[in-house]
């Protein structure tokens, strides 16, 4: 008997191990299956599939929603690519939705700067609309005067797309796809875009791009998540470190200058973990053009590889968020325009600084700015781009 209950207290401990076990790589979050089995039970569970309403025209939104192992929690749109919601931990291990919203469609449908959306076909700006490409000119929509953002009037952010919920080797995951036509919004060539955007076991959200086109053409594709570590308040306390020894300057449209601008001296100088609130304020003509941060960052590490490229804190909650990238540069952005109009999820009042963007991309203007790196992108390539937003507490 004795015996048989050490066998029993033996099996129960290896047990309990292997439950509360899961094995992953920082980048990849890969989990070792042979040693985890929360990798082959619950993290395989069903995906949710919901209605999130319907589009003016009749046609129904989807609603998928991602779990891991650990709790964490995402809910994906097929309209706009949509993160509608994304929890996270806090040091005590609580639960907290992390990402500024509406509780449904219309919100995003009435008024949204861009809460949680795919970007494209070009995110950031486009200087007066237009730009040359193998000697034509193209004209584009003017959404941000007198300059086109985030891929015009009806960008990435603002169509169906056709989803397909499936089990990936390293999470949940939800591949969009969708065909942007050549001329939409003014840009030249059919492009076939793919994202999947997967819920990892080491409370990772990742997206993994690719694109191909028939016609040469410009392609830049990122992520517009607001985010609040706290779950409110505004994020001037939070530290934030950003990987970049230069920035790129704007003029008073906030359009590159073409400088590539040391951060030395500078309030755009995060290579130590800084306060956001520290140098907001300060007297720097950068900062007035902006009313606030709303630059392009220029990564250390060489394009295409992908690594850390910025990494926030909130004292408060200890929740941290780490950005890993393949882009070139990092758009940072203090939510400098919210202004306590819109009311969000749980009837949230989002007021100035209520949130921060962290958006991994090809520098603004690139079309337009010859010692940019290239954003052009010809029949028989293939555009790729991951971008990892991984959370954890201390």
């Amino acid at each position: 008997m004795k015996k048989i209950l050490i066998q029993s207290f033996a099996t129960l401990a290896i047990a309990a191990f292997l439950a509360g076990c899961c094995c992953t790589s920082q980048n990849t979050g890969k989990c070792n299956t042979g040693k985890c089995s929360c990798c082959s039970s619950c993290s395989k569970g069903n995906i949710k599939e919901s209605s999130f309403g319907t589009l003016p025209d009749g046609r129904a939104v989807k609603l998928y929603t991602l779990r891991n192992c650990k709790g964490m929690e995402a809910r994906i749109s097929s309209y706009g690519g949509l993160v509608i919601s994304l929890t996270a931990p806090d040091r005590n291990g609580k639960y907290a939705d992390v990402t500024l919203g509406y509780d449904s469609l219309d919100g995003y449908l009435k008024e949204t700067p861009y809460f949680g959306a795919l970007i494209g076909r070009y995110g950031n700006r486009i200087a007066k609309g237009h730009f040359t490409l193998d000697g034509k000119t193209y004209t584009l929509a003017i959404n941000d005067p007198p300059n086109t953002l985030h891929g015009g009037k009806v960008g990435f952010d603002k169509v169906l797309w056709n989803a397909r919920p499936f089990q990936s080797g390293i999470g949940q995951a939800v591949e969009l796809t969708y065909v942007s036509k050549d001329g939409e919004e003014g840009y030249p060539g059919n492009l076939n875009v793919k994202v999947v955007i997967t819920l990892t076991e080491n409370n990772s959200l990742r997206f993994d791009y690719t694109a191909t086109t028939d016609k040469s053409t410009v392609v830049n594709l990122t992520h517009h998540g607001y985010f609040n570590l706290a779950g409110e308040g505004d994020v001037l306390g939070y530290e934030v470190q950003i990987l970049a020894d230069k920035f790129t300057p704007v003029d008073q449209t906030l359009i590159p200058t073409g400088e590539l601008k040391s951060v030395e001296g500078t309030p755009f100088d995060f290579r130590k973990p800084t306060a956001i609130g520290a140098r907001i304020g300060q007297d720097d003509q950068q900062l007035k053009f902006g009313r606030g941060y709303d630059h392009n960052w220029v990564i250390n590490k060489p394009f295409g590889e992908l690594g850390v490229i910025a990494r926030i804190y909130e004292p408060t909650t200890g929740r941290v968020m780490e950005v890993s990238s393949t882009e070139p540069g990092l758009q940072f952005y203090t939510g400098n325009f919210l202004d306590g109009k819109i009311t969000g999820k749980g009837g949230r009042v989002y007021n100035h600084r209520n949130a921060f963007c962290m958006e991994p991309q090809h520098y603004p203007d690139s079309p337009n700015q010859p010692n940019f790196p290239s954003v052009v992108l010809k029949p028989g390539q293939t555009y790729k781009n991951t971008i990892i937003y991984s959370f954890s507490a201390k």
